[in-house]
């Protein structure tokens, strides 16, 4: 069977039976398609992988061949696995990649209160726009979700009342943690999202809508961040992970333990460490509201 039936049956699976999210799968497509174009029909020989291996490191930076090659791994474990080929040409191969450790980049809160008071000075009742920007700020700023998980957000996930907002969030490898604030000028601000957005919510079946009435996507968060860059006129390359870095370092340094962010992140490990932690949903909630400083930031509409 040649190569890529054999890919594009895997990716199949991956799809349908493993169930592995969008952005996993476009990142296989394009990791295995490059193995596919490299080594052509000496794909099982081992002196065409050490080539491959060779050709990343020249070309891409440590952490992306790393990535890259765990899709190639785990393509040829599966084809072992169901006895497509009888010997694993990797487990001849001894990779280890060095990579720096890079410290996770955050947003100094200066920054963080100038990008929010930009949006809010922007706002007016027939400038709903802006809303959605004050929201989307405020959201990446105070859930520490990821830009896809934000962008993910419907009806059903994101319940809302008078006093708090609970998320139902659905992370990477289909992990479920719960989000929940309970700042009341963050709740006012969400009430008045909701009623202005209500019908396009419901139709869309999405939380956050652009000005043509669908769903936000992870490109038109990024706009709004550097739209508001502009008008504060800063030249800092902000992205909406560094929102997610910058939450969770403020909690750490307000003292909060590290378990509870690690559960208010949905991250299965702490650093090299296997470790998860379940954290009981109102002392998460309290310590959240507590410590973050997004409660000590007051702004007007």
């Amino acid at each position: 069977m040649e190569l890529s039936t054999l890919i594009a049956n895997y990716m199949e699976h991956c799809e349908n039976v493993k169930k592995l999210s969008p952005d996993t799968l476009k990142a296989y497509r394009i990791d295995l398609r490059q193995f596919r174009e490299f080594v052509g029909e000496e794909w099982m020989e081992k002196e065409a992988l050490s080539r491959f291996i060779m050709h990343l490191n020249r070309r891409f930076e440590p952490r992306s061949v790393k990535r890259k090659l765990a899709s190639v791994r785990a393509f040829f474990s599966d084809l072992e696995f169901n006895e497509i080929v009888e010997v694993n040409p990797f487990n001849k191969l001894h990779v280890k990649i060095q990579y720096p450790r890079q410290l996770p980049r955050t947003i100094p809160e200066n920054v963080v209160r100038e990008l929010l008071q930009s949006a809010y000075d922007g706002y007016e009742p027939e400038r709903r726009e802006i809303l959605l920007d004050i929201v989307v700020l405020e959201l990446l700023f105070s859930t520490g979700l990821r830009v896809s998980e934000l962008c993910s957000l419907t009806p059903d996930t994101f319940l809302l009342s008078d006093s708090e907002l609970r998320l139902l969030v659905r992370g990477k490898g289909q992990k479920e943690r719960v989000i929940e604030l309970t700042t009341p000028e963050l709740i006012k601000l969400l009430n008045t999202y909701r009623t202005e957005y209500a019908n396009e919510m419901s139709s869309q079946n999405a939380i956050l809508i652009n000005r043509r009435g669908h769903p936000l996507t992870p490109q038109s968060v990024r706009r709004v961040i550097h739209k508001h860059l502009e008008r504060i006129g800063s030249t800092s390359n902000i992205t909406p992970h560094m929102f997610r870095h910058t939450f969770a370092t403020s909690l750490l340094e307000a003292g909060m333990d590290i378990r509870y962010i690690q559960s208010l992140l949905g991250h299965s490990s702490i650093s090299t460490t296997q470790i998860y932690t379940h954290v009981a949903s109102p002392r998460q909630t309290q310590l959240l509201a507590e410590k973050h400083p997004r409660g000590k930031m007051t702004f007007k509409l």
